[in-house]
């Protein structure tokens, strides 16, 4: 059986598989180790950018591609998608981790997120995003019982 994070196992046309909450030590200048199992899916390049909920989404290249397209093709006549773009684009910074899988986010992200202390690195499926631990810690909390009470409305019926 594949290990999902077998960057060889799965299909060039399929996107990452991102899972998990870690918590690496970011230092004073902002340098964070990528958790291991998110280096091959992430490591070619990855593009950082503001993230819902005051967090930074880390994005590999080419989805953060494939996502802006889309948005830029709804923006001309949208002014939501306009808006959104203009954030979501001008917070945006790519980068390749170094050879020690760490990467630096920006004076500018870890103040919109909030980094000031220990964080958290959770795996979203196509993307990845960082946490200050307190604010994951009290949205995980917030989040739990609307969790169990909406997953019938979220995920589709499916045969077993």
């Amino acid at each position: 059986m594949a290990d999902i994070y077998d960057a060889d196992a799965a299909s060039p046309s399929l996107p990452p598989m991102l899972l998990g909450t870690y918590t690496p030590k970011m230092d004073s200048k902002g340098r964070l180790a990528l958790p291991a199992k998110f280096r091959a899916q992430l490591g070619q390049g990855l593009v950082m950018a503001r993230g819902q909920e005051r967090c930074v989404s880390l994005l590999p290249t080419e989805e953060f591609r494939r996502m802006a397209v889309r948005i830029q093709h709804t923006s001309m006549g949208d002014k939501s998608a306009r808006d959104y773009l203009r954030v979501f684009l001008s917070g945006a910074v790519d980068q390749v981790p170094d050879k020690q899988g760490r990467i630096l986010v920006p004076p500018m992200l870890r103040s919109y997120a909030r980094l000031t202390g220990p964080v958290v690195v959770i795996g979203v499926g196509t993307r990845a995003e960082i946490w200050d631990q307190d604010s994951w810690t009290a949205y995980l909390e917030s989040k739990e019982q609307g969790y169990a009470d909406i997953a019938d409305d979220v995920l589709p019926a499916v045969d077993c």
